[in-house]
């Protein structure tokens, strides 16, 4: 009969496999596949490339005058889906890095009857803010979702996200989606260099740091043709400085007291 003591050893090599096992893979559905280049799978993010992007506190600006069609919103949620693996599920469980919605739910501190229709009825997007203040991050029992203080981007790990969906509830601006199913049965063109989250796990936009450490702009900023400017609020020559300090810009919710990253010229 093994003794407690050896019980309690074969237990932590147990342990120490399985975290190791999953430090060194990333889990797609019931395959275990390799990380994708850059990928830093303890925490989530992405090593950065000598031809990285760098930034004290990266921001975006979205210029909603050049949105005027549908065509355009959709170019630029497509790329980000396309980009990131982001399912679509048929139902009220949709899965949701980037979106739109109306002026009335974005902006519920700016309402005004008499707003040109353009701006009233109009469509907006949205996605993750990526707070100064992040009230997500402080609700996080396991550490899954953290703000980087190299650059302010709220990322997430899926592997350290247990489920319980705090950070949902603590979340102001409805930027998570959870999943309920294995979001990889939903994945028509799975894109091999991006990892796929798994059933049970929250996610959501995280500024692509993947392509942020490849010396790329984000998804969105490209397919939007100029309409989304991306830079380092910290640095006064950045186009998104550039952009605020030339044009009306307002944020989502700003008496949270959140701080959001993202800018909308109105």
């Amino acid at each position: 009969m093994k003794s407690r003591r050896d019980f309690l050893k074969i237990a932590g090599l147990s342990a120490f496999a399985l975290g190791t096992a999953s430090a060194l893979s990333l889990v797609t559905g019931n395959k275990a596949v390799a990380a994708p280049t850059g990928v830093s799978p303890v925490k989530g993010t992405y090593t950065h490339e000598p031809n990285a992007l760098h930034a004290k506190r990266w921001a975006m600006v979205i210029d909603t005058r050049r949105f005027t069609k549908p065509e355009d919103f959709q170019r630029v949620i497509q790329a980000c889906n396309l980009a990131h693996n982001v399912p679509s599920i048929p139902g009220n469980q949709e899965i949701k890095w980037i979106w739109t919605d109306k002026y009335a739910h974005v902006f519920p501190d700016d309402l005004n009857d008499y707003l040109p229709a353009r701006i009233l009825h109009g469509d907006f997007l949205l996605l993750c803010n990526h707070c100064d203040n992040p009230p997500c991050v402080r609700v996080c029992p396991t550490g899954a979702t953290f703000k980087r203080e190299s650059d302010g981007i709220v990322v997430m790990d899926p592997h350290r996200c247990i489920g319980c969906r705090f950070c949902m509830a603590g979340c102001p601006y409805g930027a998570r989606s959870f999943n309920f199913r294995d979001p990889q049965d939903y994945v028509k063109d799975v894109n091999p260099e991006y990892p796929m989250r798994t059933r049970g796990v929250v996610e959501k936009c995280t500024f692509c740091t993947e392509r942020l450490a490849e010396g790329k702009l984000p998804a969105c900023v490209e397919a939007s043709e100029g309409a989304i400017l991306f830079g380092d609020l910290n640095d006064p020559g950045s186009p998104v400085r550039k952009a605020l300090a030339q044009n009306y810009t307002i944020r989502r919710k700003p008496s949270l007291g959140t701080q959001p990253g993202v800018y909308y010229i109105i």
